[in-house]
């Protein structure tokens, strides 16, 4: 009778002196030396957990049907990172549990955890998860119930005039903030749009700045239309032009893209005494002052990449026109 394996395990090559794994016939190398117990354990850790293959039974462990999701779902997926990070949220929670625990009682017992719109987020994607090892693992016993927390309503804060100076004078102590500040009150796009944009999607002739990238596809709610540049703003864009020279991306440090603005952002703000905004402020900001100014919601909805439902429901009470018919009858 063969011997029965005793599963992936540590051994120590003594003559070169490092960490080994032993899975049956197989030998695989960690990388880690002698004296680097906790790296070979890591290493260990992560081999059997690329190896783990959950069984497909009809009442999973929470743990086993969000691996699944996340290998095999999720780097098909434009927001895997997004989700992965939902995914590590939910862990600590869920992992023990298993779907037949997930109603309204466990939902609601998570969602005191986290923010609440933080706790949607969350659970959308357990839902997912649950819907995905449904489909293409095995049919789960009892039909999971995920209630969301209700979604929070829209967040408006918007700067005035006075503040959005005050936060660009703070903001020009950091370079790339500045130049987002900068066109994030001038075009309103979406922090990722900025902090992805290279010279080449911005023409300086025409004045134009397209928001998509080459070969970049457009998600279905969230627009990305090419926007037309203020005059100002394209003599401050050439002057950074040549300022950078072979630099790829318009918002850099040091010549390497900028992932997060989070500590610059929370240091000019506090500088310019602002509260309660955040990068998004600025996408709020040029659509309130767009609306302020009389402009047309067509031409506005065009220029931010919003849909004029959106706009009108959002910030339509800004216009000057605003329900003015009606109000003197």
């Amino acid at each position: 009778m063969p011997r029965k394996s005793k599963g992936a395990r540590l051994w120590l090559d003594k003559e070169r002196g490092h960490w080994v794994i032993r899975d049956g016939t197989s030998f695989i190398r960690t990388g880690c030396v002698e004296a680097d117990n906790e790296g070979a354990e890591k290493r260990l850790a992560d081999y059997i957990a690329e190896k783990y293959e959950p069984a497909a039974v009809p009442s999973p462990l929470i743990a086993d049907v969000l691996l699944v999701y996340a290998k095999e779902k999720l780097p098909k997926t434009r927001a895997a990172e997004k989700a992965a990070h939902n995914i590590s949220n939910l862990t600590p929670f869920w992992a023990t549990k298993r779907a037949d625990n997930v109603n309204a009682s466990t939902c609601e017992e998570y969602a005191k955890t986290r923010p609440q719109a933080a706790a949607r987020r969350d659970l959308e994607v357990l839902r997912a998860a649950l819907y995905y090892w449904h489909e293409h693992k095995a049919q789960l016993a009892k039909a999971p119930l995920v209630i969301l927390p209700e979604k929070s309503g829209p967040r408006e804060r918007w700067l005035t005039e006075e503040e959005a100076h005050r936060l660009r004078k703070a903001a020009m102590k950091w370079p790339h903030l500045y130049r987002f500040v900068i066109l994030g009150l001038k075009t309103g796009s979406r922090s990722g749009v900025l902090l992805s944009l290279k010279w080449s999607q911005i023409n300086l002739r025409s004045g134009v700045m397209d928001r998509m990238a080459t070969g970049e596809t457009e998600a279905a709610n969230k627009r990305k239309p090419p926007v037309r540049l203020g005059k100002s703003v394209v003599r401050l864009l050439r002057r950074w032009k040549v300022k950078d020279g072979k630099i790829q991306h318009v918002i850099h440090f040091d010549g390497k893209p900028v992932k997060s603005l989070k500590k610059s952002w929370a240091l000019a703000c506090e500088a310019a005494k602002l509260e309660d905004a955040s990068p998004h402020t600025m996408r709020h900001t040029r659509a309130t002052w767009l609306m302020q100014a009389g402009i047309d919601l067509w031409e506005a909805a065009g220029h931010l990449g919003m849909s004029v439902k959106v706009l009108e429901n959002t910030y339509g009470k800004h216009h000057p026109d605003f329900q003015s018919g009606a109000s003197e009858v």
